[in-house]
């Protein structure tokens, strides 16, 4: 089956000058680079051997770097991990791989590290993507990042609650929502966001390395309010542990580490500011003459855009509301979604950017393909689509609806490499 699969993908490929540099290529810096591929494909070395007709012994050799590929084996090696050739062959800075860093963190059985490994490393491929559009368009991303958050000797919610207000102050935040957080990680701190499709328990994934800075990944089959959490939660560990890695699954019972204490913590007080929380309640109490409705904190968690649960929680932290709200209101058969739609308030679906690529990665994409830095087969490889798709993608963020001076619509065109601070003689 995976033999039918490479043969009909080997047909469409393009090699071309792909294989000059192949000569010179070190065998063990390609077998590293044929191993990462067939982890993320998940097949295992005897599905390999099988597809290409080779001993399993010798794919172990080629994965080791002890015997090297010819070019026809690593055409059909390209064809059947879903690879051009050159991503297989182009020269990389020598990194330790996120699932090498995630392997100290446990997995239920061989399968789910498997998995783990897959998403790891796609992961991984989107951030040094991400960095090598940055060094054709000569645009690194700012790295505004804090120093590491010392927690030794602190009680982890006293310590998570400090964290938060310090980073808001840092940010400018105040006491009040937080908006656009995705961009505002980005944009205002120098983080590598990207939404995944994961598996359905883990909420999201964080590494940091020095080449590629602190990196996060978020669950984008959760609802929005999961999804911030999520990026909060992974934010709290960059602040606090910017070198140990981590990947959050969603609470399933029992107690959590210290750590993910830490992390969650964070992410509630961030969040949810014991200040600005306390404000706006009191002034819907006095607003409502102390009448509360579901509808009135429905409507509050909306605001703050956590879930439902999350602000009745943190609300009865703040004795705001009588402990055991949340579960009486459960025991009651309240159904939030219901509820939500009742009052017309977004059910929180159609409130966050989705795409798996930030918008700054993207911008970057269609700046070096404009720039004939990469090939239209290249773009879509990094924008992980197909070259229809890429062709579409490049219309859309190089042109801009216009209005002229005498009122006629057009399209006003984009230079993204125009520098936009040159000063004119």
């Amino acid at each position: 089956m995976l033999a039918e699969e490479m043969t009909r993908t080997i047909a469409g490929m393009r090699i071309g000058m792909e294989l000059q540099p192949y000569a010179a290529l070190d065998p063990a810096a390609l077998g590293a680079q044929l191993q990462e591929a067939r982890k993320a494909r998940r097949f295992t070395q005897q599905e390999v051997a099988e597809a290409l007709g080779l001993a399993r012994t010798t794919i172990v050799a080629m994965e080791k770097g002890e015997r090297r590929v010819q070019q026809d084996e690593l055409i059909r090696l390209a064809a059947l991990f879903g690879r051009e050739v050159h991503e297989l062959i182009r020269q990389r800075p020598v990194r330790q791989g996120f699932s090498v860093l995630f392997r100290s963190l446990t997995a239920r059985n061989e399968a789910e590290a498997a998995e783990r490994d897959a998403y790891a490393i796609e992961f991984q491929r989107l951030c040094e993507d991400y960095l090598e559009l940055e060094e054709l368009c000569k645009a690194p991303l700012g790295r505004r990042y804090p120093p590491e958050y010392g927690v030794r000797g602190t009680p982890v919610e006293r310590a998570a609650e400090d964290i938060a207000s310090e980073e808001r102050t840092r940010l400018g935040l105040g006491d009040g929502p937080v908006v656009h957080l995705r961009e505002l990680l980005e944009n205002d701190i120098g983080l590598r966001v990207f939404y995944m499709d994961l598996p359905s328990r883990t909420a999201g994934m964080f590494c940091y390395s020095d080449p590629l800075g602190g990196c996060i990944a978020v669950n984008a089959r959760h609802p929005e309010d999961r999804c911030r959490w999520s990026l909060a939660h992974e934010f709290g560990h960059f602040l606090t542990e910017r070198y140990n890695p981590d990947i959050s699954v969603l609470p399933a019972g029992g107690r959590l580490s210290a750590r993910e204490e830490l992390a969650d913590g964070f992410a509630k007080y961030f969040l949810l500011p014991s200040t600005g929380l306390s404000r706006r309640f009191t002034m819907l109490r006095r607003t409502n003459q102390d009448v509360i409705t579901a509808a009135d904190l429905l409507t509050l968690a909306d605001y703050f855009q956590v879930s439902f649960e999350a602000l009745l929680r943190r609300l009865e932290e703040l004795r705001l509301l009588p402990g055991g709200t949340w579960e009486r209101l459960q025991d009651a058969g309240f159904k939030v979604r219901e509820a939500k739609s009742l009052i017309a308030l977004s059910s929180g679906a159609d409130l966050v950017d989705r795409e798996l690529l930030p918008a700054r990665y993207k911008y970057l994409a269609v700046e070096a393909f404009e720039r004939a830095e990469l090939t239209e087969g290249q773009l879509a490889r990094y924008l992980r689509t197909d070259r229809l798709t890429a062709r579409g993608v490049v219309q859309k963020l190089g042109e801009r609806a216009d209005l002229s001076a005498s009122g006629e619509a057009g399209v006003l065109e984009i230079d993204f490499s125009q520098p936009i601070t040159a000063t004119t003689a």
